[in-house]
């Protein structure tokens, strides 16, 4: 072998150990995530995709079951172009009672949600290196391990204690989490609770 082509090669090794460390560095730079996260008085919002089951009390002719339009909107007898998205069932029944109100009279307003996805704001999302990244809707109570059944667990090659968690509900404040010990070692100490919005990045491992 020649001298320029083990220079180029002890160059490229040296390249990718500096690179490995320097991005470990950074990941461990991140505090550990906390257990609990999750908010007490955490409401439900609703959002695109959601379907919606508007029940009218003694106007059964109202009542109907309705899907909220890709830009957060309704439409139902008598109602048109209705904002939905960011509101909660309770709220969203008082607007369509305001709505109702212009044309019967004390309307009472039930909405109940179903097909939950919830507003972009409040979704979360996986990416790297799961088994099969995605956007998940935000449930109370949601932990890391419910987010790893949901995606499948990690690929062979990810580095999943160097995982982080980017809470954009704390200004994009970023923690790290150790997945390899919770989904391959079956370390619960491992397992914390997710927030709206929460990004969870997984990095591929150098080695």
């Amino acid at each position: 072998m020649s001298k320029t082509r083990q220079t180029a090669l002890s160059l490229s090794k040296f390249f990718l150990v500096a690179l490995a460390a320097v991005t470990l560095g950074a990941c461990s730079s991140h505090p550990p995530a906390p257990s609990a996260a999750a908010s007490a008085d955490y409401s439900y919002k609703i959002g695109p995709g959601d379907n919606l089951n508007i029940v009218v009390w003694r106007n059964p002719e109202l009542s109907m079951s309705v899907p909220v339009r890709p830009d957060g909107k309704i439409s139902a007898p008598l109602i048109d172009d209705l904002n939905a998205m960011g509101k909660d069932s309770t709220s969203l029944a008082r607007d369509i009672e305001k709505e109702l109100g212009k044309f019967i009279r004390d309307p009472v307003v039930t909405v109940i949600v179903t097909g939950f996805v919830g507003p972009y704001s409040e979704q979360i999302r996986v990416i790297g290196e799961a088994a099969k990244p995605q956007i998940l809707a935000y449930k109370q109570k949601m932990t890391i391990l419910d987010v790893m059944i949901a995606v499948g667990g990690i690929t062979d090659f990810a580095d999943g204690n160097h995982a982080t968690i980017l809470r954009t509900s704390e200004n994009n404040a970023q923690y790290t989490v150790r997945l390899k010990d919770l989904v391959k070692r079956g370390d619960v100490s491992a397992n914390v609770e997710m927030k709206p919005g929460d990004v969870l990045i997984i990095p591929q491992s150098w080695f």
